[in-house]
C-alpha cells in the first residue's frame, strides 16, 4: 500500500545558537557558545553532502535556537552553504527566526539578500513584567522596533505570543493582544508555556519558587487569543495558529500534510513520508560525528502504512479546516473511519466535533482539549 515518497519538497536548518537560554526552553541549543559557530558551518557543510542531487523547495526555514543570532555576515555565510544543496524555487517561502535584539538594518538587509521572505519573531510577550518572568532578554519596544524594520522592509512577519507565563493575569494577555494587533502582523503563533523536564523552571517550580497559572485561566487566556486575534483579521487555522487570508505558514502545512521533508543541524528531524530520522540533539556530539563522518542520526522511528494514517488523523484534526474523508483516503490508503470511526463518533456525542459525512472538524471545545483525545486515534 505504501506508495514510494515523492523527493522534499520542504527543508529544515536548525541553528543552535542563542545569547542566552531562557528557563523555560529544553531545545536543542548552546548558549554563550558562539566559538562553536565555525565548525558548525563545517558540520552543516559535511550533512549537506547526503543530498545528491540540488533539491528544489517551496518552503525553507531556518530555526533554532536563533538563526539571527549568527548576525548579517553569518546569515550570508550559511546561505552560501545552502544554496548548492537546496534551493528555493522563485514563489518560496523562506522563514529565519529572530530574536528582535537582533533584528538590525544590517540584519534585515541581509534577509533580504539571501532571499528571506519570512521573520519568525521570538517575542513572547511585549509586556515588560512578562518578559522578565519569562527570562527573556529583550524588552516591549525592542520587539515594536523589529517589526517596524522588517514591515518597511517588505517581509513577511510572524509573531510568537506566549501564555500562561508565571504571575501572568488574563488582563496581562488582553495588554499583549492588542499590542499585536497594533502591529498588524500577518501570521501569530500563541504557545501555552510548558513546563518541560529539566528545564531550569521545570527546577524552580519543583522547589516551591515558581507556581503553574491554573488551568480554567489559562484556558480563558487561549479563548481571548482566538476571539482577539480574529477580530483582528488573523484567522485561526491551527490549534495554535492565526494568519491573515493568504498568509498562513507554507512550511507548517507540509508539516501537517504529512509530506516528506528534510531537516539538517543537531536535533534536526527529516520524514520520507513513513520514516522520521533525528539528529543527535548535542550541537557537540552532532558535530563531533558528522565531522568524523560517523553515523549521526539519535533516533529513527519506521512507521507502518496505519500508523501513519492515524498520525495524519491528528495533525489533520489540528487544523480548523479538518479532514476530508476522500483526500484522507487518497492520501493514506485508509477510509478515515477504518482508523477512527469509533473516535470521531464519540467525539461528535460530545459536541468536540462536527462531521457533515464528507469533511471531520473539531469544534471549539475539542479544540482546546485536543491534546487529551489523541490516543484514542494512536492507540489501536
Amino acid at each position: 500500500m505504501h506508495r514510494p515518497a515523492a523527493l522534499p519538497r520542504s527543508a529544515y536548518v536548525h541553528v543552535p545558537f542563542c545569547r542566552h537560554r531562557c528557563g523555560y526552553c529544553d531545545f536543542s541549543l548552546v548558549a554563550g557558545r558562539d566559538d562553536l559557530i565555525a565548525r558548525y558551518f563545517a558540520a552543516v557543510a559535511r550533512e549537506l553532502q547526503r543530498v545528491d542531487a540540488p533539491l528544489e523547495v517551496d518552503t525553507l526555514y531556518l530555526g533554532g535556537g536563533t538563526p539571527s543570532h549568527l548576525g548579517p555576515d553569518g546569515l550570508r555565510r550559511l546561505f552560501g552553504l545552502l544554496v548548492d544543496k537546496l534551493r528555493p524555487v522563485p514563489a518560496a517561502e523562506v522563514t529565519a527566526e529572530a530574536n528582535p535584539l537582533d533584528v538590525t538594518d544590517a540584519f534585515v538587509a541581509a534577509a533580504k539578500d539571501c532571499g528571506v521572505t519570512r521573520v519568525s519573531l521570538g517575542a513572547q510577550s511585549l509586556d515588560a513584567a512578562t518578559l522578565r518572568s519569562l527570562d527573556r532578554d529583550h524588552d516591549p519596544d525592542d520587539v515594536r522596533r523589529a517589526a517596524g524594520r522588517l514591515a518597511t522592509a517588505g517581509l513577511v512577519v510572524n509573531i510568537d505570543l506566549m501564555t500562561a507565563a508565571p504571575g501572568q493575569t488574563i488582563a496581562a494577555v488582553d495588554r499583549d493582544l492588542a499590542a499585536i494587533a497594533a502591529l498588524a502582523p500577518q501570521h501569530v503563533s500563541v504557545y501555552c508555556l510548558t513546563w518541560e523536564k529539566g528545564t531550569a523552571f521545570d527546577a524552580r517550580r519543583r522547589r516551591g519558587l515558581l507556581q503553574p497559572v491554573d488551568e480554567a485561566a489559562e484556558r480563558s487566556m487561549f479563548e481571548r487569543a482566538i476571539d482577539q486575534l480574529e477580530a483582528a483579521g488573523l484567522g485561526h487555522y491551527e490549534v495554535s495558529n492565526f494568519a491573515r487570508p493568504g498568509f498562513r505558514c507554507r512550511h507548517n502545512e507540509a508539516y501537517w500534510d504529512c509530506r516528506p521533508w528534510e531537516a539538517f543541524g543537531p536535533g534536526a528531524a527529516r520524514f520520507d513520508g513513513r520514516v522520521r530520522i533525528t539528529n543527535h540533539r548535542g550541537t557537540v556530539a552532532w558535530m563531533d560525528r558528522v565531522l568524523a563522518g560517523q553515523d549521526f542520526a539519535g533516533d529513527r522511528d519506521a512507521m507502518t502504512d496505519e500508523e501513519a494514517a492515524r498520525e495524519r488523523v491528528v495533525v489533520g484534526l489540528r487544523r480548523r479546516d479538518g479532514i476530508d474523508r476522500e483526500a484522507f483516503a487518497d492520501a493514506s490508503g485508509f477510509p478515515l473511519d477504518a482508523i477512527a470511526g469509533d473516535a470521531i463518533r464519540s467525539w461528535v456525542e460530545r459536541g468536540l466535533a462536527v462531521d457533515d459525512g464528507w469533511r471531520v472538524r473539531l469544534t471549539r471545545e475539542g479544540l482546546l482539549i485536543s491534546d487529551a483525545l489523541w490516543a484514542a486515534v494512536l492507540t489501536p
